[in-house]
């Protein structure tokens, strides 16, 4: 058979960023390549101005700017629905907003092309949980407000697509409340992990030692610093641990603009030296580092899934965590981690003592969590569900719905 014609549009090259958008492009495109004919047509970021192949699909760029994401995104949509007519495939997929140009431009000139809006967070519920998370500086003000307008175009997207594809149960019930999006064309298909590439590993003393963590026990996070991840709340919590456990260290891996008001918010506290920030590190220390960790640390107010917490617990690493958004879905509540209520710091903090002050506890959390990721959330189980998305929005029958060998 021949094979399918798959297009894929997001707004950053998925080779070169590894946020969790494109994580998933690039990871379900390498397992499909052989059976589905993919081109990603992406924005030129990061000098992306020649069309490359990675892992068997090919990576196209389309002009954007590459100044704010906002900015970025329009020109991108805009290249896209100047482009429409020569970009021909039997399924196009749009990630977040960034397809809402070529949509309207397909139904513009009444194209039956088949298209499919991949919402990951659901952008109006970011916005919504954002805005309750306390009070906001003008900057983290007008990034929300431009989250609300990208909302509201990523919302259209859905409404007009063939199907909806979501990561979780939450961001399908969000969708279809905040975007008035009907259920029956929503599909859900989580995230997931690689788990030859995340998983438990020894000997990681020379890492730490090179860190200038000794001995220390390690309460690792992984994410953007941006106040929806909820950092502030991990400091509060860390005010707390830090009484009862004076040598833990809270290593931070990720940037963003919340970076200089956390330090001097530190720095007040007296917590500085318990902290570690490491900013965006290489892809590839990444694995070792949860490997580092004794608990995985995820504050989050809002998360569609969150790809950082299958990550943990692959590495066999405890969780804890906000019981928000899909983060029940992807953590099983006192098996493979411990959820407490959102935004409460002393809940936050004593969930991490009791790990903390228990080996076999931690060590019993991290076999169940990675046998929950292996059964329900690799990237094989995202790959052969996008498969059968792809095909249904195609028109091909269910018999053909099978991941190549």
């Amino acid at each position: 058979m021949e094979k399918l014609r798959l297009a894929v549009f997001d707004t950053q090259p998925p080779h070169l960023y590894f946020g969790g958008v494109e994580r998933r492009i690039q990871e379900t495109a390498k397992r499909l390549s052989p059976k589905v004919g993919i081109t990603v047509y992406s924005g030129t970021k990061k000098g992306f101005k020649k069309s490359t192949k990675v892992d068997g699909f090919d990576v196209v760029p389309c002009f954007s700017t590459d100044v704010l994401f906002p900015l970025d995104n329009w020109f991108f949509n805009h290249s896209l629905s100047t482009s429409g007519s020569a970009i021909e495939a039997a399924v196009y997929e749009a990630h977040n907003a960034s397809g809402y140009g070529f949509l309207k431009s397909l139904r513009k000139r009444k194209r039956e092309a088949r298209f499919v809006q991949t919402v990951h967070g659901v952008l109006a519920d970011e916005y919504l949980q954002t805005q309750a998370s306390g009070q906001l500086s003008p900057r983290e003000k007008a990034a929300n407000f431009l989250m609300w307008q990208l909302s509201r175009l990523e919302g259209e997207s859905a409404r007009n697509a063939n199907l909806v594809v979501t990561v979780s149960n939450y961001s399908a019930e969000r969708a279809s409340q905040l975007y008035n999006v009907n259920e029956a064309k929503i599909r859900v298909v989580p995230n997931g992990v690689d788990p030859e590439k995340f998983k438990p590993a020894a000997n990681n003393v020379k890492l730490k030692r090179s860190l200038g963590l000794g001995d220390a026990q390690i309460v690792l996070f992984v994410g953007r610093l941006i106040p929806r991840k909820g950092l502030h709340f991990l400091v509060e919590a860390a005010r707390s641990v830090v009484k009862e456990r004076g040598d833990v260290m809270f290593v931070i891996v990720g940037d963003g603009p919340l970076r200089k008001n956390l330090t001097v918010h530190l720095a007040s506290l007296g917590l500085s030296r318990n902290f570690l920030f490491l900013g965006d590190v290489k892809e590839n220390l990444l694995p070792s580092l949860y490997n580092c960790a004794d608990v995985f640390a995820f504050p989050s107010l809002q998360e569609g899934q969150g790809i950082a917490l299958l990550e943990a617990q692959a590495s066999a690493k405890p969780v804890v965590a906000f019981n928000v958004g899909g983060v029940n879905e992807a953590v099983q509540e006192g098996e493979s981690g411990l959820l407490v209520q959102r935004g409460n710091n002393d809940e936050l903090a004593e969930a991490i003592l009791k790990l903390l002050s228990d080996p076999s506890l931690r060590m019993r959390m991290g076999a169940v969590g990675r046998e929950f990721v292996l059964a329900n959330y690799t990237w094989d189980i995202c790959a052969e569900k996008m498969l059968k998305v792809y095909y249904e929005a195609a028109g091909i029958p269910p018999s053909s719905h099978s991941m190549p060998t």
